[in-house]
């Protein structure tokens, strides 16, 4: 399981995906171009004393992303359109997309997209926040997939 960040705009935000991907050794792949440098203060504020324990990667370009990536599927996020992630089947090797906080993913990187899901919202929001829906469609994907059991079996 992987999460990708399309050009991700608010510091705090990415901080807090990149403590959630230490916290379960997930793979973080941020796609530039960013709206803040990552040694932006609240970047590294969000994320604390985390980040050496992450495992980022930095892509210049959706294409570079496309191209370089780990195989598995895309499954690409949307405020009110796809399937409620709840009722989606999440796979082991799935790389969440989620768009930029202020207008999600572009119509172009949707485009022939065959995974996309959302999460219900019923109340007067445009969206969830970004590292909340980060924090509960990777916890749902690890749940899904039996890797929440395993990991809570395993020995410490």
């Amino acid at each position: 399981m992987q999460i990708a960040l399309y050009e991700p705009e608010i510091p705090p935000n990415t901080g807090t995906i990149a403590r959630l991907c230490a916290a379960t050794t997930t793979r973080l792949n941020l796609i530039e171009p960013l709206g803040f440098s990552l040694e932006d203060r609240y970047l590294k504020r969000a994320g604390l004393d985390y980040w050496p324990h992450v495992d980022k990667r930095v892509w210049p370009s959706w294409a570079a992303f496309l191209q370089g990536r780990d195989a598995g599927r895309l499954v690409f996020t949307s405020a009110r359109q796809g399937t409620a992630y709840h009722r989606f089947a999440f796979e082991p090797d799935d790389i969440i997309v989620l768009g930029p906080e202020t207008r999600g993913l572009p119509p172009e990187v949707l485009q022939g997209a065959q995974h996309l899901v959302r999460m219900p919202i019923w109340g007067q929001v445009r969206s969830v926040n970004l590292a909340n829906a980060a924090a509960v469609l990777l916890y749902e994907a690890y749940r899904q997939t039996g890797e929440l059991d395993r990991r809570e079996d395993a020995p410490q």
